[in-house]
């Protein structure tokens, strides 16, 4: 085991036979090294540490050789210390080297490998370290030798700038401290241990004692404190030496390392490590900018905490930085939130009085957090701070009832609900304390009689708002325990019930059914004029077990509380609360159960009584002559809204409430003074009679006549909605618009997929006059500014959850009618009014535009750049109407325009083929919209729209370099000899749209061709290069205007195309939904094509650079992730992991390439020269007359 160790990665002989637990060496072969064995594991730990110790003892060069390069090896370095270098160098010499042999091709090493095998590896590693300390504890770690050469090698390589030396030796050394920490722990008991041996000898009688025993202690005691010294000093070696530069490295994971390991050793050896010097370091750390060091913070105070002994010796570190952890509950990391209230927890178990009022409110309101183990956490502190104590006069309390201790407890819940003042979160408030606090919450008998019975005397009753609150609770608890899954917005989605959970649901809705179907009845005829209370007692039948009304024989409780909802609905007109009702007789009216016929037959009684008091109210209403009166109005209106909501759930089709309905809307029309809410709820019971009517012929059974006349009825009250929206009530106007777009989208062309051919009667198609008075009304009533909207209540126009509410509708009806476009019901080129609101009201409706551009992209991309170049035509006429043809374009207007543009280009992606013909055909439009008007200054001025080519501009990196080719051929059809000649400011855009053209035309950088492109095959290259400098020359470029005329090229194609584009009929579209916002970071940085296109000549010259001498870059590269890996390894309070962002990279050309590169340039219009040429050519395309050549060369 000499020198040839460098060879084959260092991989040495085993220094003997034996030396590898169940291998051997044959003819003197290589065996495995210290780092194959540890990596392969397959060996025991403790026979292969055994194996280097029966070395180390034979030869301790050799095994002390063997363990440095097991060092060196797990640091990936390939490189091996041999026999001379570890007897002639020093330690810094070998380091030095090591680092040169260094493999910087990548960045990886063992510890930062991902999969299985080397996720056991850093166990393994970590176990070697462990074991080696423990089994060398006796004799070896004493001999001055081996630890100080351990300690050394890992004190250097721990001050590298290798990163891989850095973290491999760091973790190594904090392991070898840690080992050494139970080393010296075991010191300690032993040395305590032998003090009491030697006291209690002692203290005999002399008679007794016995002298040679008590020399033996003394030489004991004497050499177990030497051994404590010795340890202590490598201890603090270690420390000084490792830790404290390692705690604030610029690598995160060195940093965690550290403080993890530090944890451990104040935990493991307390009289040693855990007082302020060793604690200030966790306090200091938990400022630490990266996550997960200040997660291993927290979790090694928690393993402080857990113990009461050691908790109480924490108090002054926790006075100085609790505030911190009160402040991390707040993390932006979940993971360090969750803990954070955990420790607080564990705080407050160890000393009430640590945390104040403050402190403890700040942990408080969690409870309502949408991330559940946060909440779940803060429900866990909650229930310790306020439920877990009892005063002595609790202890004797029965354990259900009025009287139990879970009554106050109740109570309790129901004051700190009542405090928090979020009123609508009860689900989310007994979610959290559900794991915690779920034999409480499931106390449904003490929860009944809080409700029902009188309070003792001397007791408190609660008042109106803590009944209403204990309500709340009260179902949110009953919910949670049918459903077994968190409730909506808490959470990914309903996970699967084990066996046994699913035998505990159906235990549990038993007992709510036995409990309540007795109880309900009681409580809605105490509180049947409360509206709250009410609402909600109405959803606890749909948790029944309706079989055990039958089992039970609870029909008597059924009839009650049949009698208590029609006592409801008579009583009540909130639409709430009759949607309540109205849900609850769907779930009872189910034909599975028994009692199905009992429940039918008292809803059809309550609705033979609503129907004929709605009938005659309403001729009375309705008769001629007469005006109504206030009370009669309310009547009819009442009656309405009870109609209306049975009808969302029920089918009312036998009672011919089209009629009716149609009569009194039709009435309303004429007259013009029919109640809006009146109106409104008529149209909302007859939206339901047609969606009835609707599910009723799709049953395929239907005859043809009866789809005649549903599709008649249909179309009558589309048609009555339309005359609505024309309206003054702001309200009715509303509610035609939505359900007639609900309509129009349901009786679209799509009514008849999947196997519907028979309802094809039923398919309704807008008019263009309808869907103009849609589009105008959203333009009229949903882009408005916050001030002018006007539809606020009790005209609380100030007030913000007036305006959350007003905005949240006007989303809505957005929404409705951008699915209207989605979904082919509407013109795509319709929505061209609503993109073009994109970026004025982006906050406001900016997820649902987007995504309507998206959905409409992928239909038909030809008819989305149509749109989209229609949009921008309409805000371009839209500035000239009130600036003149004489604006400035660097106007905000102006510019705004110009950013709508460029938002819209970044739609269409990289993938330039596949929307190659669309931004084409934009362009195309685009270039006849330029040259559409004359200039109004008269001939030789530029036509009125020529600035709308500075906006086409934002396009042109789009075009694949073929099609910029056309595109610029296509536009000198526009174009006169004198128009190349100008270069006055208002000929610019004409100017910049030509250079955007060419820039980039012999080096297509910008577009993708996939499977045929590659870093290698650019146009630049030797092959390409004669072709690129021919076209330059003006015979071969005489033959294109044939070319041009003829348009048969493949390039030139779209030029031809009919100018309307077929939309198809039929399209799968997912449903509209919101989509979240991108990260600003990861959209294209913000350009200028303008900047292009003015650049000087010498600028065009350029080419990008080899790959050799591309910068590396890497916008938001966190300095652990970026290469080279030997980097600055220490980092100050304000610099720790700060990010590094490349917005931009510029690119030399080499000086070899400019004389070669500059024939193929295209001719810069700022070179009179150049436009000469150019202009020359044009003409001789344009005229083909030599003759009128020759005089321009004159």
């Amino acid at each position: 085991m000499g020198g040839d160790k460098s060879k084959g990665g260092g991989a040495g002989r085993a220094p003997g036979v034996g030396w590898v637990n169940g291998h051997h060496k044959e003819n003197g072969t290589d065996m495995m090294t210290l780092f194959e064995m540890v990596k392969m594991g397959k060996s025991a730990t403790q026979a292969v540490v055994d194996d280097w110790i029966e070395a180390y003892k034979q030869d301790k060069d050799n095994a002390l050789l063997d363990l440095i390069n097991f060092f060196i090896q797990c640091s990936g370095c390939k490189g091996a210390v041999s026999r001379e270098m570890f007897r002639h160098m020093q330690n810094s010499e070998i380091i030095r080297k090591m680092t040169e042999e260094f493999d910087e091709d990548s960045g990886d090493y063992p510890l930062t490998l991902s999969g299985p095998q080397w996720k056991k590896f850093r166990i393994n590693f970590c176990d070697f370290i462990a074991v080696l300390v423990r089994q060398c504890q006796y004799s070896i770690i004493y001999d001055e030798y081996m630890m100080d050469t351990v300690i050394s090698l890992l004190t250097g390589l721990s001050d590298s700038q290798v990163r891989a030396f850095r973290h491999t030796s760091t973790l190594a050394a904090m392991k070898l401290m840690t080992a050494l920490v139970n080393v010296a722990l075991n010191l300690s008991i032993n040395m305590d241990n032998t003090q009491r041996q030697y006291e209690a000898e002692r203290n005999k009688v002399i008679a007794n004692r016995a002298n040679d025993r008590l020399e033996l202690l003394l030489q004991k005691r004497k050499e177990l404190q030497e051994n404590q010294d010795e340890i202590e000093n490598m201890m603090n070696a270690v420390f000084k030496a490792v830790f404290v530069h390692r705690y604030r490295d610029a690598i995160a994971e060195i940093r965690a390392i550290c403080i993890e390991e530090i944890g451990v050793w104040m935990k493991l050896y307390s009289d040693a490590f855990l007082n302020d010097s060793y604690l200030k370091y966790v306090g200091w750390t938990m400022h630490d900018k990266q996550g997960e060091v200040r997660l291993k913070c927290l979790t090694a105070l928690q393993g402080l905490f857990y113990s009461r002994e050691l908790g109480s010796r924490l108090e002054l570190f926790t006075s100085r930085f609790k505030d911190r952890i009160v402040s991390m509950t707040l993390d932006k990391e979940y993971d360090v939130a969750v803990q954070a209230i955990k420790l607080l927890t564990l705080v407050l178990q160890s000393s009430e009085e640590i945390l104040t009022a403050e402190d403890c409110e700040s942990v408080y309101h969690l409870v309502y957090s949408a991330h559940r183990p946060i909440a779940v956490s803060a429900g866990d502190f909650l229930f310790k701070k306020l439920f877990s104590h009892r005063g002595p006069s609790e202890e004797g309390l029965p354990r259900r009832g009025r009287q139990s201790l879970n009554s106050s407890l109740i109570k309790t819940t129901i004051f700190f609900f009542l405090e928090s003042e979020l009123h609508e979160h009860g689900a989310y408030l007994v979610d959290s304390l559900w794991d915690c606090a779920s034999e409480l919450l499931k106390d449904w008998e003490t929860m009944i009689s809080l409700l029902l019975d009188e309070p003792m005397p001397g007791e408190e009753a609660l008042n109106d708002r803590q009944e209403t609150a204990l309500v709340e609770i009260m179902l949110c608890a009953i919910r949670q325990a049918c459903e077994c899954h968190p409730p909506v917005g808490r959470g990914t989605g309903k996970r699967v019930l084990t066996a046994k959970e699913k035998k505990m649901q159906l235990d549990e809705r038993t007992r709510i059914t036995e409990m309540f179907a007795v109880a309900l009845p009681l409580l809605l005829a105490k509180y049947c004029v409360d509206i709250d209370k009410v609402t909600n007692l109405l959803q606890i039948p749909k948790y029944f077990d309706l079989d055990i009304y039958t089992t039970g024989r609870l029909e008597k409780h059924l009839d009650a509380l049949l009698r208590q909802i029609w006592e409801v609905m008579d009583k009540h007109t909130d639409s709430d609360v009759l949607e309540a009702c109205s849900t609850t007789y769907h779930y009872l009216c189910n034909e599975e159960f028994t009692i199905f016929n009992r429940v039918d037959i008292a809803r059809s009684q309550l609705l033979d009584e609503l129907l004929d008091k709605f009938n005659r109210l309403l001729e009375d209403f309705l008769q001629e002559g007469e005006e109504p009166d206030e009370d009669d109005a309310y009547q009819v209106l009442s009656t309405l809204k009870k109609i209306s909501a049975f009808h969302n759930a029920h089918d009312l089709s036998k009672w011919d409430l089209f009629t009716s309905n149609y009569r009194l809307l039709n009435t309303g029309l004429q007259n013009g003074d029919m109640p809006e809410q009146i109106v409104i709820h008529a149209m909302q019971c007859t939206h339901y009679i047609i969606l009835w009517h609707l599910a009723k012929v799709s049953d395929g059974s239907s005859v043809k006549v009866l789809v005649i006349r549903k599709s008649k009825s249909m179309e009558a009250f589309c048609l009555m909605c339309q005359r609505y929206i024309s309206s003054i009530n702001t309200a009715v106007k509303e509610q035609a618009f939505t359900i007639l777009c609900d309509l129009l989208l349901i009786f679209s062309h799509q009514i008849i997929s999947s196997g519907r051919e028979h309802l094809e009667g039923l398919i309704y198609t807008p008019d263009s006059s309808l869907q103009a008075e849609l589009l105008n009304f959203i333009l009229d009533h949903v882009f408005i500014d916050q001030d002018d909207d006007n539809n606020s209540t009790d005209g609380q126009q100030d007030d913000e959850a007036s305006k959350i509410e007003a905005l949240h509708k006007r989303r809505n009806l957005l929404a409705a009618y951008c699915k209207l476009i989605i979904y082919n019901v509407v013109e795509i080129n319709t929505g061209a009014d609503i993109f073009k609101q994109y970026t004025k009201y982006y906050n406001d409706y900016g997820d649902i535009i987007k995504e309507t551009m998206s959905k409409t992209r992928q239909i038909d991309k030809l008819q989305y750049a149509k749109t989209l170049i229609l949009s921008l035509q309409k805000l371009f006429n839209e500035m000239l109407s009130e600036f003149g043809f004489t604006f400035d374009r660097s106007s905000s207007s102006f510019c705004g325009i110009k950013e709508l543009a460029r938002r819209f280009s970044l739609t269409f992606g990289l993938d330039q083929l596949k929307t190659r013909e669309a931004i084409a055909m934009l362009h195309k439009d685009g270039i006849e919209f330029a040259f559409k008007v004359p200039s109004p200054q008269g001939e030789g001025g530029p036509p009125l729209h020529l600035p709308f080519l500075d906006i086409l501009c934002e396009f042109s990196s789009k075009l694949i370099r073929q099609d910029k080719r056309t595109v610029h051929t296509y536009l000198e059809r526009f174009m006169t000899f004198q128009m190349t000649l100008q270069r006055e400011d208002c000929w610019l855009p004409l100017i910049s749209y030509r250079n955007s053209l060419q820039a980039g035309g012999d080096d297509d950088t910008m577009s993708v061709i996939s499977g045929i492109s590659s870093r290698g095959s650019t146009v630049r290259s030797k092959k390409s290069k004669p072709a690129t400098a021919s076209k330059r020359k003006l015979p071969e470029e005489v033959s294109l205007p044939a070319e041009e005329n003829s348009c048969n090229s493949s390039d030139a194609a779209w030029m031809n195309r009919e100018q309307s584009v077929s939309t198809p009929m039929m399209m799968h579209s997912p449903h509209l939904t919101s989509t979240v916002l991108r990260d600003p970071k990861r959209m294209r940085p913000e350009e200028s094509c303008t900047a292009a296109f003015f650049m000087p000549t010498e600028q065009h010259h350029q080419q990008p650079a080899t790959p050799q001498q591309q910068p590396r870059r890497g916008p938001g590269l966190m300095e652990e992730d970026e290469e080279p890996i030997v980097e600055d390894v220490m980092m100050s309070s304000e610099d720790i992991n700060e990010g590094i962002d490349f917005d931009t990279m510029d690119i030399d050309l080499p000086a070899s390439k400019n004389r070669r590169e500059r024939t193929e340039l295209k001719p810069d219009y700022f070179d009179p020269s150049s436009i000469m040429d150019d202009s020359v050519r044009i003409f001789i395309f344009s005229n083909r007359m030599e003759l009128q050549c020759s005089l321009v060369y004159e």
